[in-house]
């Protein structure tokens, strides 16, 4: 019992850190405190995955009936073994042209999405609001870095060009999160205080076991010494 007051139990028993207060403890993004992944972690994979779906369907749609399409025009004078296999050979045609299409969109939505994502919650974390200025400097610097490979001139019209897509996206985010009745910070920080709440209420109630428990063993190391000085005056 007695090492239960060492130094191991206060460090085991130490007051609970409080919700960040800057923007540089608020700016990571690493798993939260209930050990599940946080929700603006998951909120940028989820666009992410949707961002190569919708990129796919763009780039892979169109290219594939203009692929069975230009398939069709150039196979007149082939011969088919009858009319299932020219189908198929179009339906062929067209599928490699969705594949080979659809792939280079998917992947250059799907990166556009995340890097926006990725700076704009970033931002919104490290000030601790979301605003549309947020938005718009993400767009900016995600059309810039795509566009930066073309001098100087692209990378000034991939700055705008971003900037005019962050402003109604995030315009439109932040009149979803209105509808829903709490912003993604509002949300963070509420659960944070919670969660904080809970960790202090668990504290102060294994500390008082703790006292209860030291002032146990004081009384029973008490005990054997009055009656020693009991028997000792008896004598």
């Amino acid at each position: 019992m007695a090492a239960a007051a060492g130094p191991g139990a206060q460090a085991r028993f130490g007051s609970p850190a409080p919700p960040p207060e800057t923007g540089a403890q608020r700016c990571p993004f690493p798993c939260s405190e209930r050990q599940r992944y946080p929700e603006e972690t998951v909120n940028i994979v989820k666009s992410a995955f949707t961002g190569a779906v919708v990129g796919w369907a763009y780039g892979g749609l169109p290219a594939f009936y203009q692929g069975r399409k230009a398939f069709i025009e150039r196979s007149h004078g082939e011969l088919f073994q009858n009319r299932a296999d020219a189908v198929q050979s179009a339906h062929r045609a067209g599928l490699r042209s969705f594949i080979r299409y659809g792939w280079r969109w998917s992947w250059r939505v799907a990166t556009f999405v995340t890097i926006f994502n990725t700076v704009s919650t970033g931002l919104s974390l490290y000030r601790n609001k979301t605003t549309v200025s947020n938005f718009a400097l993400a767009g900016a610097f995600t059309g810039a870095l795509f566009r930066m490979h073309l001098g100087l001139q692209g990378l000034a019209g991939g700055f705008v060009f971003g900037t005019m897509f962050g402003i109604p996206a995030g315009g439109l985010l932040m009149i979803m999160q209105k509808l829903a009745g709490e912003t993604l910070q509002e949300k963070r920080n509420r659960e944070r205080k919670e969660l904080y709440e809970q960790k202090l209420a668990e504290w102060q109630s294994r500390l008082s076991v703790t006292e209860v428990l030291s002032q146990t063993e004081s009384n029973a190391r008490g005990e054997p010494e009055v009656e020693m000085a009991r028997e000792s005056r008896s004598y």
